[in-house]
């Protein structure tokens, strides 16, 4: 029997089935019926252990029906800061940021690691040769700042992200094209230059969109989080076979 890991973020909800450390294929779903999303999959399998990373505290009624579903149910949200702790991480991290840590740690061990999830935020987390955390900083993600643009200015228009980004821009849509990936792109640079012997990892859906305009060398894992999550469903069923 398989492992079912869900991680539910602030815009879209992304699973996959895993053995141990081997992830099966992934799904994505945006939209608000993330619970049938769920039940959609585990009506194909009943999975053994489901590990669910929440950015919101998921609702008492919600985790009653997910337990109906699998063997074992673990919630990681912020009603849950239990984990964190146990494993010399602050409690005020997001569950998405920790699992990124953990896999870090066990995919980089002995090495320190820059950790950037580009996604609906930009975060930037330092973690050291030891697997201690060094702090972290965030920010806007990049569809965000072109949404903020759009809404808070009167006249300027959305832009989407585009393939190729002038130095400056030489029309209005340019110019916020420009504007909005090439500050990401000098954010990125200063932060990179923090720990200069760092090895860099970008993960989240614009991992790769980034990671291809920088001049250092960068280690795209988009699936970052799911496979934090992938060890955290392993520690937790060798913790219950014991």
């Amino acid at each position: 029997m398989s492992n079912l890991l869900v991680e539910i973020g602030n815009t879209a909800l992304k699973a996959a089935w895993s053995d141990r450390m081997t992830l099966g294929k992934t799904f994505r779903y945006q939209g608000e019926k993330y619970l049938e999303f769920i039940l959609s999959l585990t009506r194909r399998e009943k999975p053994a252990v489901m590990v669910v990373s929440c950015a919101f505290s998921l609702p008492e009624q919600e985790r009653s029906v997910l337990r109906e579903e699998c063997t074992s149910l673990l919630i990681l949200d912020s009603d849950n800061k239990e984990w964190l702790i146990a494993h010399g991480l602050p409690s005020y991290l997001s569950y998405d940021r920790a699992a990124s840590i953990l896999a870090i740690r066990y995919l980089f061990r002995g090495k320190g690691c820059t950790v950037v999830d580009f996604g609906t935020t930009v975060s930037i987390d330092f973690i050291g040769p030891e697997g201690q955390y060094q702090g972290g900083n965030v920010s806007l993600g990049c569809r965000t700042r072109f949404k903020a643009l759009s809404r808070y200015s009167r006249s300027l228009p959305l832009v989407n992200m585009p393939e190729n980004i002038p130095v400056t821009g030489l029309s209005e849509t340019d110019s916020i094209a420009a504007g909005v990936v090439s500050g990401i792109i000098f954010e990125m640079e200063g932060y990179l230059a923090l720990h200069p012997e760092n090895i860099v990892v970008f993960t989240g859906g614009d991992a790769n969109y980034f990671a291809k305009r920088m001049k250092s060398s960068i280690f795209a894992i988009c699936n970052l989080v799911l496979m934090g999550l992938a060890l955290i469903a392993d520690e937790y069923v060798q913790k219950t076979d014991k």
